[in-house]
């Protein structure tokens, strides 16, 4: 019997240690038993969040079906930082930049930031958007889990290769952008846009997270050939 895809055909999807041992999280099970109401038998997937995967069934313990199946990455790799925002809306972006399928995802700091963390909140929430990381990813059927970085100086990301700004009246996208920044609600300060390449990323005036999820969306469609840039 063939493998299902990880398209949901193969029941919900999973994040587990070891593709052997199949040991499933304690928060794991009680999503699966409460939530989506798996019984002894269900099928599902389960996979280590570096691209392997295996179909299993549902029980006391998970079992394995067939052979280890293998994703491999993408072509090159597509970065998103945002920067920081208040309230429950960087959980919002980190959990739609992983379903979109971005596999980098910076939290910035940048001059004109408005919510600034001490070293505790930020270590908090890095963990905290590693977790939501990886719940989007079990939605979305990720094989690969996205990285999520720390808290991040703006001008760091800005510094690396094929790294762009979003900003008013920059040139279109192209497959050759690899590493997008969002600035903050405040926009970019003068010296932050200075000698930079900048990118628009449309004629309306986006919130801070519309901003970063349109951005996940045109550079991972670019990427994956779903849309062609324009000469």
């Amino acid at each position: 019997m063939a493998a299902p895809a990880l398209d949901g055909s193969g029941g919900p999807h999973v994040y587990v240690e070891d593709l052997d041992l199949l040991r499933l999280d304690p928060d794991d099970r009680h999503h699966l038993e409460r939530a989506l109401r798996l019984r002894a038998g269900d099928p599902l997937t389960a996979g280590d969040g570096a691209g392997r995967w295996r179909a299993c069934r549902f029980g006391p313990y998970l079992e394995a079906e067939g052979e280890v199946c293998e994703v491999p990455p993408p072509r090159h790799e597509v970065s998103v930082a945002f920067s920081l925002l208040k309230g429950g809306r960087p959980e919002l972006v980190v959990q739609k930049l992983t379903e979109l399928g971005v596999d980098r995802i910076v939290p910035l700091l940048a001059d004109r930031s408005v919510v600034r963390w001490d070293a505790a909140k930020q270590a908090a929430n890095h963990e905290r958007f590693r977790r939501v990381a990886r719940e989007a990813g079990m939605q979305s059927r990720r094989a690969h889990l996205p990285e999520v970085e720390p808290v991040t100086a703006a001008a760091h990301v800005a510094a690396r290769t094929g790294a762009v700004l979003a900003h008013s009246g920059g040139r279109p996208l192209a497959t050759d952008d690899h590493v997008l920044l969002v600035g903050p609600e405040g926009g970019w300060s003068p010296e932050e846009v200075a000698g930079r390449d900048l990118v628009d990323l449309g004629p309306t005036v986006l919130r801070a997270e519309t901003a970063a999820i349109a951005a996940a969306t045109l550079l991972t469609a670019l990427r994956d050939g779903r849309v062609a840039p324009t000469h």
